[in-house]
């Protein structure tokens, strides 16, 4: 039995997709525990780009069984149209499974997710606004409708009627929106539903049966630790729990069955969306990393918020999210740089403190305590070895480690697999 969770240490967009395709490679199954559509991820593929956000990254390999956990919340017209995206470049989709338990996503969620966020103004979360928070908000009040529901037309319509009639009244009364029709929402639900039939079923049962004949699961987070419904910069989160722990909930195993936990980051930090950002760059320095980064969002294609490196965020994922190793990614987009600034502590009114404050108030009054490192000129793209790395780059990689105080499993010095190194066979060996 080998279960490894891959989750990410920041706020999302640290190159979760890219490791959990990479540490894939000798997995039976990989499993998305939490999380929907709004959590892009992008794989390159033999040299080929994808952008996905509604289809595992395991979906690859078609010896491996990619699976969307009962803890997903599954938009089932955009999952059929990146199956097509991906079916048109010759890679079959016959290994994916979706769980029966999983919540569907409805055009209301995303009408509300819009609509509701756009009505605070200034006080606003900032979602993607796919319906991801309102699919939750609906499984957690009991009234939502799972995947389950979409393969028996006279339960749907039963189960649709009564939430729609809610739903109605809220988006005419409160929004002064049209409201959606029943009959068009059946019909094009249950055409979902025969379209997907092939691809729902049981898959803790599935999940828990590899994990038992001694198969190696996979099982990958999407957002990032700071992101998590409890643990997270709160309100500023999403709508599930992306550390760990929530990969026993979101694939349906117990917590005996996971034996590593990955945390990934980047060599810096980005963020999207709104919220507190004590090490935020609003110098050309910030400039400079989100260009050289490339960092816009792969769903919504707005730029992402960048700062220094801060070990304060990471030690919390790190404590929260159980990890016993870490990937750092986009190490390269560092070089050049003459000083690079680590964030070790923050100052808050007048005491240092190293944990990350739940009072957002708090963490907004924050001013990061820095430690200064001096940068390297040369391109590092091309190098594989650890120990070839410039010494100020090792140095840096050291002192990540140290601070944080969990060992490095992977570093990367570009987007492609054949730019991340590892340093050990997770599945089999001690690092």
């Amino acid at each position: 039995m080998a279960g490894i969770v891959v989750v990410g240490s920041q706020w999302g967009d640290e190159g979760k997709g890219k490791i959990t395709n990479f540490i894939a490679q000798d997995a039976d199954m990989v499993v998305r525990y939490q999380g929907g559509n709004n959590a892009g991820h992008t794989i390159y593929v033999d040299g080929e780009k994808f952008e996905l956000s509604a289809v595992p990254s395991g979906i690859f390999n078609p010896e491996r069984l990619a699976v969307i956990g009962n803890g997903s919340v599954v938009n089932p017209k955009a999952l059929i149209e990146e199956l097509a995206s991906i079916q048109e470049k010759n890679i079959t989709t016959d290994n994916l499974r979706i769980s029966d338990r999983a919540h569907v996503i409805f055009p209301y969620h995303i009408l509300i997710d819009q609509l509701s966020d756009a009505k605070k103004g200034d006080g606003k979360i900032g979602t993607t606004g796919r319906g991801i928070g309102p699919a939750y908000m609906d499984k957690a009040a009991r009234v939502g409708i799972r995947m389950v529901d979409l393969l028996d037309p006279e339960i749907l319509r039963e189960r649709l009627s009564v939430v729609l009639a809610d739903k109605n009244e809220l988006l005419e009364k409160i929004y002064d929106h049209e409201p959606l029709d029943l009959d068009a929402l059946v019909e094009e639900f249950v055409g979902y539903g025969e379209t997907l039939r092939p691809y729902i079923t049981d898959t803790a049962v599935l999940v828990n049966d590899y994990l038992d004949t001694d198969k190696q699961v996979l099982l990958e987070g999407a957002q990032g630790a700071m992101l998590d419904i409890d643990h997270g910069t709160y309100p500023y989160v999403t709508s599930s729990s992306p550390v760990g722990g929530g990969a026993t909930i979101g694939a349906g195993i117990g917590p005996t069955k996971i034996d590593r936990v990955v945390g990934v980051a980047k060599a810096y930090t980005s963020r999207v969306g709104d919220g507190p950002f004590p090490t935020e760059l609003f110098d050309e320095v910030g400039d400079t990393i989100r260009e050289v980064g490339h960092e816009y969002g792969v769903v919504t294609k707005r730029p992402r918020r960048i700062g220094w490196l801060d070990t304060v965020v990471l030690r919390h994922a790190a404590r929260i999210g159980g990890f016993t190793h870490l990937s750092l990614n986009s190490l390269d987009v560092l070089s050049g740089l003459p000083v690079l600034k680590i964030a070790v502590a923050y100052e808050l009114d007048g005491k240092q403190v190293e944990s990350y404050p739940a009072s957002l108030a708090e963490v907004r009054r924050a001013t990061p305590v820095y430690e200064e490192l001096p940068g390297w000129d040369e391109d590092i793209t091309g190098i594989r070895r650890r120990e070839d790395l410039p010494e100020n780059a090792q140095n840096y990689l050291n002192r990540v480690e140290a601070l944080i105080g969990v060992p490095l499993y992977t570093f990367a010095v570009g987007p492609s697999n054949e730019q991340t190194t590892v340093l050990f066979d997770i599945w089999n060996e001690e690092a």
